[in-house]
Order: structure tokens, then sequence, then C-alpha cells
């Protein structure tokens, strides 16, 4: 056993890719939920950054609980309008003074939400289409571990929690990933009628697998309800086309599934997010850390996003199990399937877990024990290195959702 406490073990099921049924969800960018993910990552960042800026640390503070309140909207073919806007109301803690220095928290987070909002959904007039508000307690203030350009502590874990992290990811996790990513991506780039709300479900039933698209199409540009149809079908044939790349599988693609021409019901939208007419959002109630809601893994119920990078275990041990399955899987050849749960105890160092206990399917043949040396050595150093996460997350490096 590890001085760190890490256990390899074989894990107690199949592999998920040889398991009959698979479910995997991703909720693209412009979802209500992802909305809110966003912006509390991105007030997070910008607190930490400004606290290290003002006194050289990054101070007490968590924006984990924003939530959305949706709007109306009357979308129509060349341009409707938003009736109601949108409410964002950024809640949380953070330091607002040190060391006799007032520190403008709610200024910053302001200004950090409206920024995303304008780079991510950039359909949505700030002050008008959404309204943006924040309310932040007083942070305790008693957080002092030094993050600027010297020597780097290892704080203790805020409490006692766990993070799940696993991979390789199979077909149908990288099929539902990338499609949502190159959605809005290249394929948005190059066709703005498709909105940032793009919600993918995957669903492998033996060798077929079925990927259904719910895609906010954008008003402005959609003249008619037979250009709607036409947009409909290119999301389709590039959906068709990147699944293509990841499988040999037989492949079925379904766009806004609940569109019916003849009523005139339609995704159509406004902004381009489903949160525009009566869609609600909240921290932590989509994409784990990985990017992906995996029913078939293990997960952790622990929101990412908005938590201070330096000991909240909810952030750093999802974000750090994620990290540490992808070495594993990236340097042992012989594992097929692999899932690491990392335990704090409030009070102990974030290096060395209460446990860190990874479980593996290996490839036929292989034994636990012809890889548990090579597995337990990659986990010893990413635990020993667990600091660069909080820098990676406060340089916006990594993604939380």
């Amino acid at each position: 056993m590890s001085e760190r406490n890490i256990r390899v073990e074989s894990i107690d099921r199949q592999a998920v890719e040889d398991q009959e049924v698979e479910v995997v969800e991703r909720k693209g960018i412009g979802h209500p939920d992802s909305i809110c993910d966003g912006v509390a990552e991105a007030v997070a960042g910008a607190l930490a950054r400004e606290y290290i800026d003002r006194v050289g640390e990054v101070l007490h503070f968590n924006t984990d609980e924003t939530q959305l309140v949706a709007g109306r909207a009357a979308p129509a073919f060349g341009g409707g309008e938003v009736v109601d806007p949108i409410y964002l109301l950024i809640v949380g803690r953070a330091t607002k003074s040190y060391e006799g220095q007032t520190i403008p928290a709610e200024t910053i987070a302001l200004r950090a939400a409206r920024d995303y909002l304008s780079e991510t959904i950039p359909q949505l007039e700030l002050g008008e289409d959404i309204v943006v508000d924040v309310k932040l307690g007083e942070g305790s203030g008693d957080l002092q571990e030094v993050f600027g350009e010297d020597e780097v502590s290892v704080p203790m874990a805020n409490d006692t929690s766990y993070g799940v992290g696993h991979a390789p990811l199979t077909e149908t996790e990288q099929i539902v990933l990338e499609t949502e990513r190159r959605l809005n991506g290249e394929f948005a780039d190059e066709n703005p009628y498709l909105g940032p709300d793009v919600k993918i479900m995957g669903k492998r039933e033996g060798d077929r697998i079925d990927v259904t698209v719910a895609a906010a199409m954008i008003d402005e540009y959609i003249a008619d309800m037979d250009a709607y149809a036409d947009a409909v079908d290119e999301v389709q044939a590039f959906v068709e086309e990147i699944s293509g790349e990841y499988t040999d599988r037989e492949v079925a693609v379904h766009v806004n599934n609940a569109d019916d021409y003849d009523e005139g019901s339609i995704y159509l939208t406004v902004t381009g997010t489903s949160a525009e007419q009566g869609d609600d959002g909240s921290v932590g109630r989509g994409n784990r850390a990985n990017g992906l809601i995996t029913p078939n893994r293990s997960m952790s119920m622990e929101a990412t996003s908005g938590k201070n990078p330096v000991n909240h275990i909810g952030k750093i041990y999802n974000l750090l199990s994620t990290e540490i399955a992808e070495s594993v899987v990236d340097d042992v050849d012989e594992i097929r399937d692999l899932r690491v749960r990392l335990l704090s105890q409030i009070g102990r160092p974030i290096d060395r877990p209460h446990v860190a206990d990874v479980e593996l399917v290996t490839e036929e043949g292989v034994a636990v024990g012809d890889v548990e040396d090579d597995v337990e050595a990659i986990v010893d150093e990413e635990l020993a290195n667990v600091t660069d996460i909080t820098r990676r997350v406060i340089d916006g490096e990594l993604s939380t959702f």
C-alpha cells in the first residue's frame, strides 16, 4: 500500500464498451445549466486572479450557487424579440477586505459574467435580453494559502468529499462530446443560424448508436420553414460525418425530434438558448468535470464550477481524478476501462487523500497485478503535483463542465 493510500483493484463490472446498453449526455455551452456553470467558473477565475494581483494570495470565495430564471420570447422567421428578460443571479461568498484593503468582489464578478456571456452567447443583449445580478456574502478570509510566484504549500482539504474520473472514453462518449464541441465550433462559425444551446444524447444498444440532437436555431438567420428544414438537415449531415470518425457501428442521428412542421412547432429561438423561453438553470445540474453526463459510470454530484480552486475538493478531486484516469490509460496499454475515486478527509493535505481507489478492467490475459506498480506510480506522481490543478484552473486552462 502506498504512503498516499493508493489502492489498485479489479472493477466489479464489464467495461462500459462491452455493456449492452450505454447512455451518454452533454449539455452544450448555451444550455441554461451550462450558462450557470460557465458564468460561475468565469467569475471564480476572475476573483482568483484579482486576489493574486492585489494581495498575492487566493482568498476565500465560492460562486457555485449561480442560478438562472428563464425569460419569455416571441421568435419569428427573420427575427423575433425577447419579451421578458432572462434573470441570472450570481450567488456565493467572497472576501471583500484584506489587511485594510477593500476588494470590489461584486464588481469583478459582474464584469467577468458579462464578458463571458458576450463571448459565449453573443445574440443576448446584456441588460435587455438578460439581466445579471450579484449577491456575494462576505468570505471568512481564513483561506491564506499562497499561490503566487514563490514556493507553494499544499493546502488542507476544505471538506470530506470525493471526486470521480474515468478513461478511456467509449465510442459513444467521444461522439457525444465531440459533436457538441464541433457544432459550437467550426459548424456554428460557418452557419450562424445555429445557437449555442445544443444538447446531445447518445444511446447505444448493442452495436447501434442513436444520437439525438436538440439544436436551438436563431430566428434572425432563418427566413421560413424551408430554410429551417434545410438547417436541420445540415446539422444532421454534420453529426453523421462526425460519428463516422469515431465508430464503425451503425449510427442514426435525430435532430430536433419534437418538431412538427405541419403544426408549425419547431425549435426556433431569438437568442440561441432555451433560457429565453421557460428553461431555468443551475450550477452543477449538468455536465460533470469531464464534460459529460454518464449514467453507466460512477459520478460525483459535486458542482465543479465556481468552487475555489485552492482546497475545495469538489473541484480539485473531480478534475484531478479525470486527469489521473487519462494519464494511466495513456501510459499503460493493457487497460480497457478505468475508474478513479479520490476521497478527501477534512484537514488532510490534498496531496494525501483518505484513499485513492483505482479500479480497472484489463485486456484479456492481463492480471491487475501485472500493471499495479505502473498504475500506482502514475497516481502517486499526479497526487504529488496536485497544486498544478489550481494553477491551471486559475489560468483558464481546464474546463469544469
